[in-house]
C-alpha cells in the first residue's frame, strides 16, 4: 500500500477538531456534576456545559483561524510574503517558479 501524507493529515486534522471540542465540555461537566454534588444544586452542571461548548467552539475558530494563515502552497490567500520572496503577482510568482525549476 502505498504511503499517502494527505490522508492521514486529514484524519489528523479531524481529530483535532474533535479533541478541541469535546475536551472543554467533558472538563467542564465533570466539574459541574462535582460542585452541584458539593453545594447541593442542580444548575451548575447546565451552565458549566455550555460555557465548555462555548469554549470548545472557541478553540475550534481558532485552530481553523491558524491553519488558514499559513502558507503551503503558491497563491495562498495571505498577503505575506511566499517563502522568502517579496510579493507578486500570481503570473510572476508562476514565471519565477518555472525559470528556478528550469535552472536545475
Amino acid at each position: 500500500m502505498k504511503y499517502q501524507k494527505d490522508v492521514f493529515r486529514s484524519f489528523s486534522l479531524v481529530l483535532q477538531f474533535g479533541i478541541n471540542m469535546l475536551v472543554p465540555i467533558l472538563l467542564c461537566t465533570f466539574l459541574g456534576i462535582f460542585l452541584d454534588r458539593f453545594f447541593g444544586t442542580s444548575f451548575i452542571v447546565i451552565i458549566l456545559f455550555f460555557v465548555g461548548a462555548l469554549a470548545g467552539f472557541r478553540n475550534i475558530f481558532v485552530f481553523a483561524k491558524n491553519m488558514n494563515s499559513k502558507t503551503t502552497h503558491l497563491g495562498s490567500d495571505r498577503d505575506e510574503t511566499v517563502s522568502g520572496h517579496d510579493k507578486e503577482d500570481f503570473a510572476e510568482t508562476m514565471d519565477r517558479v518555472y525559470r528556478d525549476n528550469m535552472n536545475e
